[in-house]
């Protein structure tokens, strides 16, 4: 690997560059190292949005990759992916495709959930709902309705 920066990351940012045609919008990786994510994304390209100060921060052996082309949503740099919640744990996901049921779920989210929506990404959703999910199923055995 390059000196100084882990082979995870190494391995994502390869990743990306390679599927860069599916998604020219924005870029995002984030890596985990000791229960601690490190997130890196903006808009631009892989080339771009990965500097050697970037590369030297992603530590970890784990990651999670995605290079954006918006289909729902805007073009902000908040909407770049990976999405992160801190509660519960901190988790992030990434998500491909569009959610045929997103006013529904967005109102879900507000009321029902008590959960902050910040963009107008379905994906921000899917992570909210997953995140409920997950608190529910360490309380119970009981899942939330969608």
């Amino acid at each position: 690997g390059e000196r100084g920066v882990t082979s995870s990351f190494v391995c994502w940012y390869h990743q990306e560059r390679v599927l860069q045609h599916r998604g020219q919008d924005a870029a995002g990786i984030v890596t985990s190292e000791r229960r601690r994510l490190h997130l890196r994304k903006d808009n631009g390209l892989v080339k771009d949005v990965f500097q050697t100060r970037h590369m030297m921060e992603l530590r970890g052996n784990v990651g999670l990759g995605h290079v954006r082309y918006p289909t729902a949503g805007s073009s902000s740099c908040a909407e770049a992916q990976p999405l992160y919640t801190n509660y519960p744990h901190g988790i992030c996901v990434a998500h491909n495709g569009n959610l045929v049921n997103t006013p529904e779920l967005e109102e879900m989210c507000r009321t029902k959930l008590n959960r902050h929506v910040n963009t107008d990404s379905d994906s921000e959703l899917l992570l909210n709902i997953f995140a409920t999910n997950l608190v529910t199923a360490s309380d119970s055995e009981d899942m939330v309705d969608t």
